[in-house]
């Protein structure tokens, strides 16, 4: 549907000035930088954390499959929770979820030396608790996406709400570069126990600071609908739902079931299996990047170097999720997206396949990887918000991001078996990592295009 005017609110009903609607981006772009500090941090201590915990490279991976499942029953389990509860407590629990997972792994040390292997399952359940974090985006995603369409936004946050949410999704480039750089600065001095400690105290803050946020309209209203309903006051509930642009579903609420029929069918499947197949890639690239940087079947960088890397990688990708939040504005969210994951799979080929020691041609190769990977996400996660009604966009977007989760735990699966048979880094992340990101940008053409000028109520 199109913007077509004011909005009528309900004094039940928070309404929304165009300076909530900046604060609202700016508590999310923090609680999104949090998350990924966290989420990351673990992935560029990994290797260090092996080697202290008496782990090889494919045990590493292993344990990392490990994680991920458990990463992936969170965040599915996290979506039913925000379309029943609120998107605001979704925020919080999610901020605070990360912040409690980054001062356990802290203890991690301690428990294996205690326990033994034991120790090791403790790390998988503490890890597995920070895919709380993880979901954050996914809830960022449809909070925003709510707000945005707000009688409170301005015309200009209107017409540029994919950039402006670029901006809050720049959050996961941010954070990964103050989880390089804390790295480098904490590691050396307190070793990576450190480093967890310290992201926890901003997660905590930020987890704190979520309590002044407004629940967005659209959850206020059908929450209004339903409890209208149950009490028997049935033309006023329906009166409301046509006022917010949403059905009357009688106090009826099956997320998970209206999820996979109707409209809301296609996007799931085809934005849940492009998600999937590009977080295999992710895996490879982002997530254990410094282990394909630092490894001597791999790129051969020195981790110092393989640090550096990633800093400047990873501002890169801040421009590419302007970028991509830009064009999506203007050529559609969906076909930004294919673009933007094909160009990636060709950046990260060409660097594969530089000789060992390329140092200048490695940084300039996986920055622009990174750019085109991790940019077209300021795209697709509003591009979630877009295509499904607001009874299933929490429960619809937390399934397609488990399932990145999900293609995380088959690349981690590949990823260990490959290095077991003795296969390199390089030649598994050419297998595992390029050929995944391509099919991804190919399968996200199956969702339905949406009119990037066009803002959808309901």
């Amino acid at each position: 549907m199109t913007l077509s005017g004011s909005i009528p609110v309900r004094p039940a009903i928070h309404s929304f000035t165009p300076r909530d609607v900046k604060i609202a981006s700016w508590i999310c772009f923090f609680a999104w930088t949090v998350a990924v500090y966290d989420f990351v941090l673990f992935g560029n201590l990994l290797p260090i954390m092996a080697e202290d915990l008496g782990l090889s490279a494919a045990g590493a991976t292993g344990l990392n499959t490990w994680i991920t499942a458990g990463t992936a029953l969170v965040a599915f389990g996290i979506g039913p929770v925000v379309d029943r509860y609120g998107r605001r407590r979704g925020i919080i629990l999610a901020v605070v979820g990360a912040a409690v997972a980054s001062l356990l792994t802290a203890t991690v040390g301690w428990m294996v030396g205690l326990l033994g292997g034991l120790g090791l399952v403790g790390l998988v359940l503490i890890r597995s608790l920070a895919g709380l974090g993880y979901a954050e985006q996914a809830i960022n995603a449809v909070y925003l996406n709510e707000v945005y369409s707000s009688s409170g936004a301005t015309s200009a946050q209107l017409r540029r709400r994919g950039l402006v949410y670029s901006l809050v999704q720049s959050g996961w480039p941010v954070g990964a570069v103050l989880a390089a750089a804390s790295t480098a600065v904490l590691q050396p001095v307190g070793g990576w126990e450190l480093c967890f400690v310290a992201a926890a105290v901003p997660a905590a803050f930020i987890g704190f600071a979520a309590r002044w946020l407004k629940e967005s309209p659209q959850f206020s209203a059908r929450t209004e609908v339903i409890k209208l309903n149950e009490a028997g006051r049935h033309d006023e509930a329906a009166q409301l739902a046509e006022e917010f642009h949403i059905d009357d579903q009688g106090g009826v609420r099956t997320p998970i079931r209206d999820t996979f029929r109707g409209e809301s069918l296609r996007p799931v499947l085809a934005i849940g299996l492009a998600f999937l197949m590009n977080w295999i890639g992710v895996l490879v690239f982002a997530i254990l990047g410094t282990s394909l940087l630092t490894a001597e079947s791999g790129r051969a960088v020195p981790f110092t170097n393989a640090l550096l890397i990633l800093i400047v990688s990873n501002g890169s990708s801040f421009l590419g999720y302007l970028f991509h939040g830009w064009l999506g504005d203007r050529i559609g969210r969906r076909n930004t997206i294919a673009i933007g994951w094909t160009l990636s799979a060709a950046s990260f080929t060409g660097m594969l396949m530089l000789p060992a020691g390329s140092f200048a041609a490695t940084v300039a190769l996986y920055s622009l990887g990174l750019f085109f990977l991790i940019g077209p996400f300021s795209a697709l996660l509003f591009f979630n918000g877009e295509s499904f009604p607001a009874a299933t966009r929490a429960t619809a977007g937390s399934i397609i991001n488990a399932a990145g989760q999900v293609g995380a735990i088959v690349g981690g699966v590949i990823v260990t078996a490959c290095l077991g048979f003795g296969m390199s880094w390089n030649t598994t992340a050419l297998f595992v990592g390029c050929i995944p990101i391509l099919a991804s940008g190919l399968m996200v053409l199956a969702a339905p295009h949406r009119d990037p000028a066009a803002v959808r109520l309901d």
